[in-house]
């Protein structure tokens, strides 16, 4: 038996994300300029899978060549005549959608790996028993032997995403440890090179290390191009090392990227968005940061759009040593009631900011109000769809030109709900108030969080010059009462000096300013409650938070002793916080026997004691996080979260044991299903040509890219006895463009909230060039298959 934290159960939540009204409210230009954007989005998402796991790319192909062949329904009874049961097929088709839904075989949200729930015989005999098989014998079994060891495999290195021994990792070659990591951030410091567009592969020359930084980008020539500039591209010697900064990583992603985002621009509605596209496209041209940096600044400029998007290398949740961001692309439309609500709430900042426990000086000189709006997400490509996004992330545009909030309504709307027998771990008396309220106190805490925990707090820099943007004579470390005395130097960003403790730690701190500011009753009114009902809010917002800590040891690595997903991290970290201030605040208690009879937990929050021992308790914490960040005291801030991070099995709670029952009793997180858009009025889409590389065959001991062919059956004739079908001609009508003075029309297509519509919508996804796009991601990762194991 397979442990069940890693496959995904046949009953998991599916639900389609609803954007129709949204999208049928924007003008046709609007339309086409979304429907660009998301197919940019959706093809830069495909680098995800290269991200991922070595394997990934590869499943993403088997399963894209047997339902593009035969839709669920039609495979069904292929299934059953393999020798599968219905259960057995329903795990296939789950584990499909799981893949397309993390983009990868590893879960977006805990970086666990999930294999099929079905005996490895029994999926072998679906896929050579496919209409695919059938018309590509060759090709389908030398995808299959070239990744079915490794889907079904659960050594324990690849159990989980990590560095090193600690598991699986695609942004570093596979014999890189953490030292590696520590030595090529300082040598891409040393060159001002941000780490977000690049992997690392480290190889050995005559007995010297040598490494390869790799740019994302379309181009894979390392000397400047038409356009361009000056390359950062080129050989240096670093630290007794060789370092050579090279171009071309997912260069055939990265030039359809670049190509819908130019179709994109004629159908911008501002001059900042052209200016904004261009800098994107630049950067995944060329694999520039700076150039997405000056997109990211007109992106911010870009006030009040009707259609909100942003697309590139964005979050370094996944990377092992967090500098290194993972690709997504949302494309989403405004929804004017809901961000009206944000508005008062940016108003209302200056106002806010100033209860935040920390002096002035720690706060940033000035407030960059930015936009907060609330939108219906159309597209959201990458491994995962979250609830709120700040950005951009760059520390430099971020302090000095401001950042924009986004709270995706349409995915809070389905993807939060449950249902009072899915509730774990609350009182009974609990569970009835939090069904009411978790929603409106989540829209709230996601509020928060993003506008005034992301966006509030100074980094205190010396730059290049040996200007200092604070007076390091008279600023007093409010925590020890001492001159500060250490800082952010020329390059260095937070990702880079708190390196793996990064994301989880700034989520903690933005967390934390959601329940500290949930008190305050100006933030309270903003979002429409007063009086008792605000009472309720606050007490279910900070009960969400002492439940999502305990949910949280879910994602804790025992073996490893490491933690898998940032957000839940910080949960546990605000609950060992919650805890430590004792007083009756919160009750953590392990019940022998639930009503099942299986081990089972209970946790409460006295809500008579939120405003005076948990509010003291969340001041103190959240001033010490502020502080450590805003100095760079590296060591301080380890050493303060590393210390709450631990779960163990000593002290007054054995947390150990309760992560035990907390995966007895996990519930998966909900996949959903997207919607296309596409040109009305083509019959088939219009064939997109992409110029392929010349690929000089696979390393040495790796399996060659099989050859893409689509031989045409022959009809061997009607069965016995029964009369031949008059042929059918069915010629291919090609589409030249709308007619005549004909406008053209983008159609949304919607799919079923189910396994098989989630299926679906990624084999409708990428019609236009499903063959050579396949061959494509077969390429890349047959490319740098030798690199993984070592």
């Amino acid at each position: 038996m397979v442990d069940s934290q890693y496959y995904l159960p046949n009953d998991i939540g599916v639900s389609a994300l609803d954007c129709r009204e949204a999208f049928r409210l924007l003008s046709p230009r609007e339309q086409m300029y979304s429907h660009y954007l998301s197919r940019a989005a959706w093809y830069g998402g495909l680098a995800v899978l290269l991200q991922t796991s070595p394997e990934s790319a590869n499943i993403f192909v088997l399963l894209q060549k047997i339902f593009r062949k035969q839709p669920a329904a039609e495979l069904e009874p292929v299934a059953m005549a393999a020798g599968l049961t219905s259960e057995e097929y329903q795990a296939f088709l789950v584990y499909a959608a799981g893949l397309y839904a993390n983009m990868g075989n590893y879960k977006s949200f805990g970086d666990t790996k999930f294999i099929p729930n079905l005996p490895k015989d029994k999926l072998k005999a679906l896929v050579f028993a496919s209409q695919s098989f059938k018309e590509q014998p060759g090709e389908m079994e030398a995808l299959w032997d070239g990744c079915s060891s490794a889907l079904f495999s659960l050594e324990d290195k690849q159990k989980q995403l990590g560095l090193g021994s600690k598991g699986i990792t695609t942004y570093f070659s596979g014999n890189c440890g953490l030292e590696d990591a520590e030595l090529a951030q300082r040598f891409l410091d040393s060159q001002n090179l941000s780490a977000y567009n690049t992997r690392l592969f480290k190889t050995e020359k005559g007995g010297k290390l040598s490494y390869e930084v790799r740019l994302a980008s379309a181009v894979t020539s390392d000397c400047a191009v038409d356009g361009e500039g000056e390359t950062r591209c080129g050989s240096f010697s670093f630290d007794d090392k060789e370092f050579t900064v090279k171009r071309g990583d997912y260069a055939q992603i990265m030039e359809r990227v670049s190509h819908y985002l130019d179709k994109a621009q004629a159908h911008a509605a501002s001059e900042n968005q052209k200016k904004m596209l261009e800098g994107y496209r630049r950067s995944f041209t060329f694999g520039s940061i700076d150039a997405h940096k000056e997109g990211s600044r007109f992106w911010i400029k870009d006030k009040g759009p009707i259609v909100e998007s942003y697309i590139g290398f964005i979050e370094s949740y996944r990377d092992p040593f967090g500098s290194r961001g993972e690709f997504e692309g949302f494309v989403a439309v405004v929804n004017k009631a809901m961000s009206e609500r944000f508005a008062e709430l940016v108003s209302s900042a200056e106002v806010l900011l100033p209860e935040l426990p920390w002096p002035r000086d720690f706060e940033k000189d000035t407030f960059l109000k930015p936009d907060f709006t609330s939108l219906d997400v159309l597209t959201f490509a990458g491994s995962g769809v979250p609830a709120g996004i700040n950005i951009p992330n760059y520390d430099d545009v971020r302090q000095s030109e401001g950042f924009k909030n986004v709270s995706l309504g349409n995915v809070l709307a389905v993807a939060y709900a449950t249902q009072k027998e899915k509730l774990t771990f609350l009182q009974e008396d609990d569970k009835d108030a939090y069904i009411k309220w978790m929603g409106p106190s989540f829209e709230m805490q996601v509020g928060l969080h993003e506008l005034l925990g992301h966006g509030s707090g100074k980094l205190f820099v010396q730059d290049d010059q040996g200007k200092f943007n604070f007076d390091q004579n008279t600023l007093i470390n409010p925590v020890t009462g001492e001159k500060v005395t250490s800082w952010y130097r020329g390059n260095e960003t937070w990702d880079s000096r708190f390196s793996t403790i990064a994301s989880s730690y700034e989520e903690c701190r933005a967390e934390c300013v959601g329940l500290y500011l949930c008190l305050n009753a100006l933030a309270l009114s903003i979002f429409g409650h007063e009086g008792q009902d605000a009472e309720d809010v606050v007490h279910i917002n900070w009960l969400s938070m002492v439940r999502a800590g305990l949910l949280g040891l879910e994602f804790y690595t025992p073996e490893s002793s490491s933690w898998r997903q940032a957000h839940m991290q910080a949960s546990f970290v605000i609950l060992r916080v919650l805890l430590e201030a004792g007083e009756g605040l919160v009750r953590l208690e392990e019940v022998a026997a639930g009503a099942d009879g299986r081990p089972d937990a209970r946790i409460a929050l006295d809500r008579t004691k939120i405003r005076t021992v948990g509010k003291s308790a969340i001041q103190r914490f959240l001033c010490k996080l502020q502080v450590l960040k805003a100095t760079a005291d590296v060591a301080g801030g380890r050493a303060l979260y590393d210390g709450y991070s631990a779960v163990t099995d000593s002290g007054p709670h054995n947390f150990l044991r309760l992560r035990d029952t907390v995966l007895l009793r996990k519930e998966e997180r909900k996949m959903l299903v997207q919607a296309n858009t596409r040109v009305q009025g083509t019959l088939a889409p219009p064939k997109v040509r992409w110029p392929r590389p010349r690929y000089a065959g696979p390393a040495q001991g790796t399996l060659a890219p099989p050859k893409v062919r689509r031989p045409r059956p022959r009809y061997a004739g009607p069965a016995q006895g029964t009369p031949a079908p008059p042929k059918v001609r069915r010629p291919r009508p090609r589409y030249a463009g709308p007619a005549q003075g004909e406008a053209a029309v983008v159609e949304l297509v919607e799919y079923e909230g189910s396994a098989a519509g989630l299926i679906h919508s990624f084999t409708e996804r990428f019609q236009e060039d499903a063959e050579q796009l396949e061959a494509d991601l077969l390429e890349l990762s047959q490319r740098d298959a030798p690199c993984w194991w070592r």
